[in-house]
């Protein structure tokens, strides 16, 4: 049984090695999903794109699109975004909900929201003073980190 063990893991070893270069692959951008090319058109179109990246895993498919002045954008499988992380530029507003849109105008008049992430559970704020938001689901402050 042992040994039979010792196989199985051998074989499935070598197999996530061969595979481990079809997992990320440089693509166009006409190759990225629908959803994630009109967002790019519609809000970051005037920025010159250096990187397409796929990010193949067993149950899921990631994109990474990078432009030549730092903005990072990151699309899950039906081209929804994930993470939009625009360096010392602002996130388009029409990307952040409006309730943290608001929340962030009240109390931080000075700041600019410079990334966004969300998942399942939350949405992580960066703004251009250093601090971190974090909003649950709801849009309710949950965490701020310096």
């Amino acid at each position: 049984m042992k040994k039979l063990f010792l196989i199985a893991f051998a074989l499935v070893f070598a197999f996530s090695t061969v595979k481990a270069d079809e997992r990320d692959r440089i693509i166009t951008k006409e190759q990225l999903p629908a959803a994630a090319q009109q967002l790019i058109a519609k809000n970051f179109g005037g920025l010159k794109i250096s990187l397409v990246n796929e990010d193949r895993e067993l149950a899921s498919r990631n994109y990474e699109v990078l432009f030549s002045d730092g903005t990072k954008l990151e699309f899950t499988r039906n081209g929804e975004w994930k993470e939009i992380d625009c360096r010392k530029n602002s996130v388009p507003a029409e990307l952040i909900p409006q309730k943290v849109v608001a929340f962030v105008a009240e109390r931080y008049p000075d700041a600019k929201i410079v990334q966004i992430d969300r998942d399942r559970h939350d949405y992580e704020v960066k703004l251009s003073n250093g601090l971190e938001l974090t909003f649950d689901k709801k849009f309710n402050l949950i965490d701020i980190d310096d």
